[in-house]
């Protein structure tokens, strides 16, 4: 049963690990890996990655991607989204609130520094949600 647009929202605004998707080449499936993400209900999804990262290179190439949550307890739910991606400059607070969302607070700065220190520049992918799929397998 498909969710209603609140609970689509309010469920991918929960810290879940998304899937990210995205057509890197003609014949092949898509480059579809776990990410990190942030979403807030009516807002932007936004997601950080390198700035020469693969999962970089292929969105710019094809201007959008799709990113899928899911959780199986206590029911199958899960949410996909897709739309034009935008890109911006990361920033320290960038960084930590997308690590905090994830990780305890003190683990988050400890997160924050290693990845500065040993993963390089990073960049933010925004996305504005175009099309959207749901579903809740214990509503039926």
């Amino acid at each position: 049963m498909a969710l209603s647009v609140e609970e689509r929202e309010q469920f991918l605004a929960e810290p879940h690990i998304g899937v990210l998707s995205v057509v890197e080449s003609a014949g092949r499936g898509p480059l579809s890996v776990p990410i990190w993400y942030q979403y807030r209900p009516g807002g932007v999804l936004w997601i950080r990655t390198g700035t020469d990262s693969r999962k970089a290179r292929a969105i710019r190439a094809a201007g959008r991607f799709t990113l899928v949550v899911e959780r199986s307890e206590p029911t199958v739910r899960y949410v996909s989204v897709e739309g034009p991606a935008e890109f911006g400059d990361d920033s320290h607070a960038l960084s930590l609130e997308m690590a905090a969302r994830y990780l305890p607070r003190d683990r988050a700065e400890q997160f924050v520094d290693y990845e500065r220190e040993h993963l390089g520049e990073h960049l933010v992918i925004t996305m504005r949600p175009e099309h959207w799929l749901s579903s809740d397998m214990g509503a039926l």
